[in-house]
């Protein structure tokens, strides 16, 4: 009679090669050489085809330069200098300057960088060549949090065993679902329409947001004259949007910006991403613990999804790292819980503060364009709140995680 092999053990199993997967893995295999780490993902491992950009805040780009990746990633990516904030009903020519943001976070530091996905993508699979064991394409048929060890059966018979498995296969995650965590939040109605740009006029490192009825539109700077586009549209006319000819579609773009940096052209199509607020209920379960969009959706509009997703690798890898060297079981109940008291608060506030933007602002009501605007118009004239803001945006708190000051584990 014969038996089913016996389980491939690992230290720590991560589901989901993503940029926020990947870039706990090389924390974790950084900073406890030896450790033994697989990285699990339905596709196989290579450079993604994502047209977006990621806004990295100051504070969470400290956690690359940590992992040892940033001067591979600075090349290619571009300082924001100066935030434009404008506001305006549907069908008004005028786009007035309520809010903006000037100069460096602290001397010599802008408050972000615009990275494209790939390049992140690219430097981290580099990084981690020949340091983890690479599963991939895998699909996952069973889970199992019971006993000493979290246990994932593959659709090919394998089974994979370690102390501690990691759920960073996002917004649908299917180890969140088997672990029978729910989530909290709400769909909003609303895509996000992704693509890069360029245009006849230089943008001088400014990102612009200006605040429409149906919703946020921003332009980033990229190198060149180039810029990555995040465009929230209600979903029926988003699928109008995306139908367009490229040179329509330049022309829609260049009109929704109010011709800020002339004559556009779209380097490649749109993509559309549905947008919602989504929490997990519980960012751990027996020998699981949630990362980046397993964790948490929250609405575009003050881009910090993949901020929130490092601040997670960094919280994360430290409690591990610290657990291990402790010789504790790194995978125990009580091990996981300081990640979850790390990382629940800041994150519901986050997604508090993004829905409450986007209901304020994604709407064409006379009264709280009111409101909002004298509002904005305040802050624009309070440097030291200006400041609280910015500081708080580029995760510079102080406090947390050592990865977010830059420092090794």
């Amino acid at each position: 009679m014969s038996s089913s092999p016996a389980p491939q053990r690992f230290d720590v199993v991560i589901v989901g090669g993503g940029p926020v997967g990947m870039s706990l893995a090389l924390a974790l295999t950084r900073f406890m050489p030896g450790l033994s780490l697989a990285l699990v993902d339905r596709r196989a491992f290579g450079v993604p085809q994502d047209q977006r950009a990621s806004a990295i805040a100051a504070g969470v780009r400290r956690v690359f330069e940590a992992l040892g990746v940033w001067g591979e990633l600075l090349p290619g990516a571009e300082p924001v200098r100066a935030m434009r904030i404008t506001d305006s009903g549907k069908g008004d020519i005028s786009r007035p300057l309520f809010l903006s943001f000037e100069g460096d976070v602290v001397p010599g530091e802008p408050f972000a960088h615009l990275v494209p996905n790939r390049a992140i993508a690219t430097a981290l699979l580099g990084a981690l060549e020949g340091k983890v064991d690479f599963v991939a394409p895998a699909t996952i048929t069973g889970w199992s949090g019971e006993g000493g060890a979290g246990l994932l059966t593959l659709e090919d018979g394998r089974q994979l065993a370690a102390p501690l498995i990691v759920a960073a296969d996002g917004a649908q995650s299917g180890l969140r679902t088997r672990a029978g965590i729910g989530v909290l939040g709400h769909e909003y109605g609303q895509a996000g329409l992704v693509t890069t740009i360029a245009h006849s006029l230089p943008h001088e490192g400014i990102a612009y947001e200006h605040f429409r009825p149906q919703g946020p539109f921003a332009s980033l700077p990229l190198p060149g004259n180039r810029s990555s586009l995040v465009w929230t549209e209600t979903l029926a006319e988003a699928e109008r949007i995306r139908a367009l000819p490229a040179e329509a579609l330049g022309l829609e773009i260049e009109a929704a910006m109010g011709s800020a940096l002339g004559r556009v052209t779209p380097e490649e199509g749109l993509q559309a991403y549905p947008l919602r607020l989504q929490i997990a209920r519980s960012f751990i379960g027996p020998r699981l613990a949630l990362i980046g969009d397993a964790a948490h959706v929250v609405h575009p509009i003050a881009g910090q999804g993949l901020n929130l997703g490092l601040k997670d690798v960094a919280a994360l890898a430290e409690t591990i790292v610290e657990a291990m060297r402790l010789g504790l079981d790194h995978g125990a109940p009580d091990v996981l819980e300081r990640y979850q008291r790390w990382r629940r608060f800041d994150t519901a506030l986050m997604g508090l503060v993004t829905d409450g933007m986007n209901r304020l602002f994604s709407n064409d009501v006379a009264a709280l364009r009111a409101i909002r605007d004298l509002g904005l118009g305040m802050v624009d004239r309070m440097a030291p709140v200006k400041s609280a803001m910015i500081a708080r945006a580029a995760g510079l708190s102080g406090t947390g995680p050592r990865l977010l000051s830059g420092y090794p584990l």
